[in-house]
């Protein structure tokens, strides 16, 4: 399926609400975003627990599609985090014996430990990909931890060198990146939030390290970066990002940005000048579900600095953590809200 060609096609960053009777959400909140195996979230004993999985993956498609969402994933339904489920399958990794780092805002977090040479010995979410595509006709993109942040989540005990973990991290996320791309899906998007928190190691090593993992990855590429979750971020968001006009020197295609929330200074984006924007127009830290109108808004606001065949509106980040109904009136909000401008736009 090709991208849409109408202007403003609307999408989501990555995840979907998980129904209640598959995750106890009570305990999903309690962990935050684990880095670790997260396994007492599920409410489905393990035998039947892949198959509850992709019902809830059809439900969210579904979702997305009755919305009118114009590029959808699998809601990563099958993750206890957006970064996880890549992050423990990996060789060189002891998840059973955890290690800690502080996390944003110095919070002590269990974390995997690194304990050998990164390597991936296996596809992750190639069966996740396949299962999407069978499921709907629509654009398709799925999602991946970059390697910055996936370095960022976990404890050295074996690498002397930084940036040397980080450069495996990234051959690890290009091996799985050919094999999601071999399937036919349309967009690939890697998440990068940590970027931000380490500016200098950023720059140094992580921008490299995001060029590796995209490396000959055909069609449009996405990095994702943010202020962390509405539902587990409780401080108030920065207006701006320390770290984004830097991501201008990533060979992405197109940058993802958390905007309606933190009420972003949308002048930023004239730093990005040579990128796609994927916008945030939807305020995931307010249960309301905003109107068309005020979705319009917002997307008229990135048009002041973005031109309309660079701009892809979409909701902030952290979508999983919403009552389902919510997410879905926000999403045919957002479609809603992308239909009237492109109306506007057509004259």
């Amino acid at each position: 399926m090709a991208n849409p060609t109408h202007l403003l096609p609307s999408t989501v960053v990555g995840s979907y609400p998980q129904p209640d009777w598959l995750v106890d959400r009570a305990g999903l909140h309690a962990h935050g975003v684990p880095r670790v195996h997260a396994h007492d979230i599920w409410r489905i004993p393990e035998a039947l627990l892949e198959q509850a999985q992709d019902d809830a993956t059809i439900l969210a498609i579904r979702d997305m599609e009755r919305a009118g969402i114009d590029i959808i994933t699998d809601g990563e339904i099958r993750r206890e985090s957006y970064s996880n489920r890549f992050a423990l399958a990996l060789d060189g990794i002891d998840a059973d014996s955890p290690g800690e780092v502080n996390a944003q805002f110095n919070r002590a977090t269990p974390v995997p430990r690194v304990v050998g040479k990164i390597r991936r010995r296996a596809p992750v979410e190639l069966r996740d990909v396949q299962f999407l595509l069978r499921q709907t006709d629509r654009a398709s993109k799925i999602t991946l931890p970059g390697p910055f942040t996936l370095s960022r989540q976990a404890k050295n005990d074996y690498y002397k060198d930084e940036a040397e973990l980080t450069m495996d991290y990234a051959v690890a996320v290009n091996e799985e990146l050919r094999d999601l791309k071999a399937t036919g899906v349309d967009v690939i998007q890697l998440d990068e939030p940590w970027v931000r928190t380490d500016p200098e190691k950023a720059l140094r090593y992580g921008i490299p390290a995001i060029n590796r993992a995209l490396q000959d990855i055909e069609g449009p590429t996405v990095v994702h970066i943010c202020f962390g979750y509405a539902a587990v971020v409780k401080q108030q968001k920065p207006t701006g990002y320390s770290f984004l006009p830097q991501l201008a020197d990533t060979i992405a295609q197109q940058i993802s940005i958390e905007a309606a929330q933190p009420k972003l200074d949308l002048g930023v984006l004239r730093d990005l000048s040579n990128k796609q924007i994927m916008l945030g127009v939807l305020d995931l830290g307010d249960t309301n579900v905003e109107t068309a109108e005020v979705v319009a808004d917002r997307i008229r606001a990135g048009l002041r600095y973005v031109a309309p065949d660079r701009l892809i509106p979409a909701p902030d980040c952290g979508m999983k953590y919403l009552p389902r109904d919510v997410a879905f009136g926000k999403l045919r909000s957002l479609a809603e809200g992308a239909a009237i401008v492109r109306r506007e736009l057509a004259g």
